[in-house]
């Protein structure tokens, strides 16, 4: 008999124990659930349609097994594809589906980091790959096309021609074109510098993509049966985002300026941008739209890549936050004045186009700044239509071939799933995808609240409060990541964030009091908010917000003012650390996932910081103040630390440094180090495990007041 585990009894293992570690946590309150149930629903991402069937396509991540699901018109009667059956740490993106609907492309595995390796955090004796598969919708069977192994996180991008015969992508700097049938292997089209960004021509004869050379890059398209590339308008600024017209004989992309020289870093200054379409031919191009020389002028970094589409009637769609709010316009590829076409005191997020490309069909907080909705307006302007409204939220709209619209969408109790829309209602897509246990009806319906920071903004926040509790109850504050991102009243559209809701509801059936907090320098409340010219390593004039928040949280009746935590991860975790560092005061313990501790550490890891600016050092004094390491010496309170030393976000060296600080300090801190992990952990029970961990840390050190378990 062999004594080597299975991969499936490998998987069942772990599981049983981080399902052991999370129910020892131990309350007077006990909880109703348990995180795995609250954290166990699958997870949709990448919504697609076919072009000439009514055919709808989406990924499910159901506890760390990701498969590919399909429904069709008109019944919307979802299946599953793909039959991957366990936790195995290999993420699945980009999807992509077939004109006619019969075949579906994905990718499986991590992007690469810095040593060029894929995530490994079963710590396999053989090296996984990131790959490019293709499945047959009828039978569900891979076939491999290629290795993608591509850099930077949201690399992966997978196109399939028009004729729905072949796919290419960028990975390891080049470009790749691979048979959907995989009778032959992937082809590398070389070309200078990093390829990226490639879409098919209505032909499907030609591939445009960008090549990226580092202090600019350029426009070039390949054409099948040809030797050579050629490139479009070709100069010295930043060239990206390139979309064909419906006819094939132009492109739009979008030009930055190149990198300027011996520029000061702590003013901010504006990023102007404008629109090129050029000949897809001779290569000319004209200036179809330019942005103007002030601040909210500068490129919508955010949401432009998912905003810019060559639209009907000779139309390009774009943002822009000139009036201070990411809104839409749209724009003659002959140039003339821009249209607006999402007017009032909102911002858009989510932007695909009709089957006939003549509208926009978008979700924004327009009319409810706190949640998403979704709308619809035609590219030539107009009045936009409400598609959906009410207290639940939509997100990643897209049109069928029958003009069925269709979304993912959640609520405050019912996790993110597929919907179909119409006259005004949701009908939920895979119902019987859900676990038969999963909590809803024990979840509570958070509460939009808002107060004041001490220098006047107005913060918004969700307030989780417990079903019943019997005395002063312990409370903790949530910090979102990003920091570019907002909390909801209800599930998240991003996977990460629909976990941390879920701990949030977590939290607060074991008797928490949690406040959500959206502090300024996040998204959807208008651009002053985001683009605050003190705000991280400049001042971090966010942090006052965290304080507010705190003394929101003592202000509570019913709360045990002595008994106040804080906890979150990424941006979230530098919050945290710096809320400990500077206000032990108010906050009592602090559970820390993935937190920059020092910005300067942080430039120095992703080489973001130009050596040549005239303000460098004192960029970099202030950089420094506006990090928890530089406050240590106040520091009282405990924490716990969590990250995977594999992180390609936040260098594992910021808590490798901040440790040594603590130390020194005699700051009490417990450790949770998550070998070969990431940043946003691809194992399931990874989050299992690091919110079982922080559940019971704030069980014993916030609630009973217990000593932490010693620095290691």
């Amino acid at each position: 008999m062999s004594h080597r585990l299975s991969r499936t009894a490998l998987a069942a293992a772990a599981v049983a124990a981080v399902t052991a570690l999370s129910s020892v946590v131990s309350t007077g309150q006990r909880s109703g659930f348990t995180l795995e149930q609250v954290l166990g629903s699958p997870f949709p991402s990448s919504l697609v349609a076919a072009r000439r069937v009514p055919r709808v396509a989406w990924i499910f991540n159901a506890r760390g097994v990701r498969n590919v699901w399909v429904a069709d018109a008109p019944s919307f009667k979802a299946r599953q594809v793909t039959r991957y059956t366990v936790d195995d740490g290999l993420p699945m993106v980009a999807l992509a589906m077939t004109p006619d609907g019969a075949t579906v492309v994905y990718v499986r595995g991590t992007e690469t980091n810095g040593a060029g390796q894929v995530a490994n955090p079963l710590h396999r004796v053989v090296e996984p790959k990131q790959q490019v598969y293709a499945a047959d919708v009828d039978t569900g069977d891979p076939r491999l096309l290629g290795e993608m192994n591509c850099g930077g996180e949201g690399c992966e991008d997978v196109e399939i021609s028009p004729d729905g015969t072949q796919a290419a992508w960028a990975g390891k700097g080049k470009l790749w074109i691979a048979p959907l049938s995989g009778a032959e292997p992937a082809r590398t089209i070389f070309v200078r510098g990093d390829a990226s960004q490639p879409r098919w021509s209505p032909d499907s004869k030609r591939v445009v993509f960008v090549s990226g050379r580092g202090d600019h890059s350029l426009i070039a398209v390949y054409e099948t049966g040809r030797d050579t590339l050629s490139y479009l308008a070709p100069g010295v600024d930043r060239d990206l985002f390139p979309r064909w017209s419906p006819d094939g004989r132009r492109v739009a992309f979008v030009r930055l300026p190149g990198r300027a020289e011996r520029q000061p870093l702590i003013p901010q200054t504006p990023v102007p941008w404008s629109i090129l379409v050029a000949d897809s031919v001779t290569g000319q191009a004209t200036v179809a739209w330019r942005s103007g020389p002030a601040l909210a002028d500068s490129f919508p970094e955010l949401t432009e890549g998912a905003s810019f589409h060559f639209a009907a009637s000779d139309r390009i769609v774009f943002s822009s936050e000139q009036d201070g709010w990411n809104h839409l316009y749209s724009v003659s590829v002959n140039g003339g004045p821009a249209t607006l076409l999402t007017p009032g005191a909102f911002e858009t997020e989510d932007v695909s186009l009709s089957v006939d490309r003549a509208a926009v069909l978008y979700s924004s907080n327009q009319g409810d700044i706190e949640r998403r909705h979704l709308w619809r307006v035609p590219v030539t302007g107009g009045t936009p239509q409400a598609l959906t409204r009410g207290d639940t939220l939509e997100w990643s709209p897209i049109e069928a071939a029958d003009g069925s619209v269709v979304c993912l969408g959640s609520t405050a109790t019912s996790p993110a799933m597929p919907y179909r829309v119409r006259a005004g209602a949701r009908e939920m897509i895979a119902a019987d995808a859900l676990p038969a246990d999963f909590p809803s009806a024990e979840l509570v319906v958070p509460k939009t609240v808002t107060f004041k920071a001490e220098d006047g903004w107005t913060i918004h926040a969700q307030l989780f409060e417990p079903r019943a509790r019997s005395g002063l109850a312990p409370a903790t504050l949530f910090i979102h990541g990003g920091s570019m991102r907002q909390m909801l009243p209800g599930f998240h559209y991003m996977d990460y964030y629909h976990n941390a809701y879920a701990m949030n509801q977590y939290l607060a059936s074991l008797g928490y009091v949690v406040l959500s907090v959206n502090y300024r320098t996040g998204i959807m409340y208008g651009r002053d908010f985001r683009e605050v010219p003190d705000g991280g390593p400049r001042g971090v004039s966010e942090y006052k917000d965290i304080v507010a928040a705190g003394r929101y949280l003592q202000g509570l009746g019913g709360v045990d003012r002595t008994k106040i935590g804080s906890w979150g991860g990424s941006y979230g975790g530098y919050l945290t650390a710096m809320a400990l560092a500077r206000n032990s005061d108010i906050f009592k313990a602090g559970a820390d996932l993935h937190g920059v501790h020092d910005w300067n550490l942080q430039f120095v890891e992703s080489e973001e910081l130009p050596k040549d600016a005239p303000d460098l050092e004192a960029y970099r004094a202030l950089a420094f103040k506006s990090s928890p390491d530089s406050w240590v010496a106040t520091w009282t309170s405990p924490v716990l630390l969590i990250q995977g030393d594999d992180d390609r976000n936040v260098p594992f060296f910021q808590t490798v440094d901040l440790v040594q600080r603590l130390r020194a300090e005699k700051v009490p801190f417990e450790l949770l180090v998550l070998p070969d992990e990431i940043h946003g952990f691809v194992l399931w029970r990874s989050w299992v495990r690091s919110y079982g961990a922080s559940a019971d840390f704030f069980e014993r050190v916030l609630r009973r007041g217990e000593r932490v378990r010693g620095n290691q």
